[in-house]
């Protein structure tokens, strides 16, 4: 079967988002264009390396390509809006790419599906017939900033950390290490 590559050159919207409670969080990237919609399951920690990444590479490409680039969001392009349902997974992603096109100036993102076996590095940003799904997405670089800005939004607005030892809050309690494994419940004065 030969590999399927969702291309998505001036999207609607790219953004992360969960479906869940806190703790119990699935995290997707999702890609609209027009009437189509595609939606890719995500590892948390995938999400914050891809944001991490998008602002290094922004950076990167105004210092050497002179691209503007804004330190800040427009308050019109914020999108606070949930994920667009229902939500119908395509894949889950494996391994992810970023680069820059000069010619259109603009980021681009690759998300390959995970696979069993590993992947040549050749096949992300590439048309190759043979290799793993995929997600590409272009985006302005202001476009870029803001999928990164509500990334992280996405990731922090989580489970509360605990003040003593970082780790999340669960709602039905903590044992803290830095408690010796005691849990605090209730404050009890005795006289």
């Amino acid at each position: 079967m030969s590999r399927v590559i969702h291309v998505f050159r001036q999207p609607d919207r790219f953004v992360a988002g969960t479906v869940g409670e806190p703790g119990d969080r699935t995290f997707y990237l999702q890609a609209s264009e027009d009437v189509r919609t595609i939606s890719v399951t995500i590892e948390k920690q995938q999400v914050v390396v891809l944001a991490e990444r998008l602002g290094s590479l922004l950076e990167e490409v105004a210092n050497r390509f002179g691209a503007e680039v804004p330190d800040e969001v427009p308050e019109d392009l914020v999108d606070v809006d949930p994920l667009v349902v229902p939500v119908e997974e395509e894949f889950r992603v494996g391994t992810m790419g970023i680069g820059w096109d000069a010619e259109s100036s603009a980021v681009v993102i690759e998300l390959l599906a995970i696979t069993e076996g590993e992947i040549d590095e050749t096949v992300v940003l590439d048309d190759t017939e043979e290799g793993p799904d995929a997600v590409r997405v272009f985006l302005s670089p202001v476009a870029a900033r803001a999928f990164a800005e509500r990334a992280d939004r996405v990731v922090n607005a989580g489970r509360k950390p605990c003040p003593l030892c970082g780790e999340p809050l669960d709602p039905a309690g903590h044992i803290c290490p830095r408690q010796n494994g005691y849990r605090r419940d209730v404050d009890v004065i005795e006289d």
